[in-house]
């Protein structure tokens, strides 16, 4: 254990900060959604994340906009393990055949009023995957969606903005 913290303490902090025109963006995107979230939810946003069966690059960019970098949580962003007290959906990858129930399932368990954001390429629309025996394409064809924001994958400043822009309306 001690060696361990010996380690950490040597190493130190290895995270690179963000360029600062690139933070500074950030930081006036997150007052702007900080705003949005508190007029009109009054609270802060809770958001549930379903992989509909990407390759996991969008998931990767979701996680980074919660590491110490971005920190959401400070805007008013904040991720919940459960549909039912989700206020957004984040919905990833091509709907694979397998995961159309689920998918339908957890859009009904989480209360209204909802919003849906399909997240990357191949939530959009399906991507290099497309329509297949596999996949059914893009999330809009099993469920509604308020919100795309593309990319492969979108960065931590596209979420951020996309959510921005779907909150103000």
């Amino acid at each position: 254990m001690l060696r361990i913290l010996h380690q950490i303490f040597r190493t130190g902090v290895v995270t690179e900060p963000l360029p600062e025109d690139v933070e500074s963006e950030v930081a006036i995107v997150g007052q702007r959604l900080e705003e949005a979230v508190r007029r009109r939810f009054r609270r802060s946003l809770a958001i549930r994340e379903v992989d509909a069966g990407s390759c996991n690059g969008c998931e990767l960019e979701i996680i980074a906009m919660n590491n110490p970098i971005y920190n959401c949580e400070r805007f008013g962003l904040q991720f919940t393990a459960s549909p039912r007290f989700a206020d957004l959906l984040l919905v990833t990858g091509p709907v694979s055949v397998n995961m159309e129930i689920a998918l339908q399932r957890t859009y009904n368990a989480t209360p209204d009023p909802k919003l849906v954001i399909a997240v990357g390429d191949c939530g959009c629309n399906g991507g290099v995957f497309g329509e297949s025996y596999a996949s059914l394409g893009a999330v809009s064809n099993v469920i509604p969606v308020d919100a795309v924001i593309p990319g492969c994958p979108p960065t931590p400043f596209d979420l951020l903005n996309g959510i921005l822009r779907l909150i103000e309306g």
